[in-house]
């Protein structure tokens, strides 16, 4: 069974007055067809972990290891953890001003394959998963996630997420900034691609409104670069109750 594993993962940025450490010893191993959700206050390190699982430059592991299918993580580069089923839903999808959606996609589907999908065949597949997430074809033509909205740039992801077929998914705080329509649209784009593909999944949030249609299988709470607690949906509905109080001490560290 596809496993992603991380053990005593700590990582670093760099700041003007040198490297702070934001991950302080993080444990994590999600299975194939599972559903873990992370969630924390602001600051707590969420979005460090998802970006340092994918590669982002801005960030030094300094300790630790992340591991796919036994594989070494931490020494692919950034496409090579992405053909090796590793992807990364962000929080603030970047626009890329004269690539079309269209374009983007095929490319992306390339590279991550080895191979170009049948024109014929690939065309059905975007224009199915577009409707699916009740995305305008239009859509295909204009440049990636450029006067998008934030719902729609969230839905490209999602879309992306389901074309590319990954083994397992980070999703980014994906909730944010969607209003409840588009919010369900996008968590039935996730079940329906962990249906079909029993992908892994790791959902960053500070809410529990996404978890009422994506459900968890595992909760983790996330404080201070680690993980505080662990448990299963009732800890999500807990949180939601009580907050994050309990887990704050009087210095609490802040990530980039």
């Amino acid at each position: 069974m596809p496993t992603l594993e991380i053990r005593d993962l700590h990582v670093s940025v760099e700041t003007k007055e040198g490297p702070k450490p934001i991950l302080r010893g993080v444990d994590l191993t999600i299975a194939s067809g599972e559903t873990h959700a992370i969630m924390g206050p602001n600051g707590s390190g969420k979005s460090t972990l998802a970006s340092a699982l994918a590669g982002h430059p801005k960030y030094t592991v300094t300790s630790g290891t992340a591991t796919l299918d036994g594989e070494d993580l931490l020494t692919m580069t950034v496409d090579q953890r992405a053909r090796a089923g590793l992807f990364l839903a962000m929080q603030y999808p970047v626009e890329v001003s004269g690539v079309s959606v269209a374009n983007f996609l095929r490319t992306a589907k390339t590279a991550i394959s080895g191979e170009a999908p049948k024109l014929r065949t690939w065309g059905k597949e975007v224009k199915g998963a577009m409707e699916n997430l009740r995305m305008d074809p239009a859509f295909a033509e204009r440049s990636v996630n450029e006067g998008f909205s934030g719902g729609e740039k969230k839905r490209h992801e999602i879309l992306q997420m389901e074309l590319f077929k990954p083994r397992f998914a980070i999703l980014d705080e994906t909730d944010s900034g969607l209003d409840v329509d588009a919010l369900r649209v996008v968590s039935e784009g996730v079940n329906r691609a962990k249906e079909e593909t029993d992908i892994g999944i790791l959902l960053i949030t500070h809410y529990t409104r996404i978890l009422r249609y994506i459900k968890p299988d595992f909760v983790h709470v996330f404080v201070d670069g680690k993980i505080a607690e662990e448990g299963g949906s009732e800890l999500a509905d807990r949180l939601e109750e009580e907050g994050y109080d309990k887990y704050l001490g009087a210095n609490k560290t802040v990530s980039a």
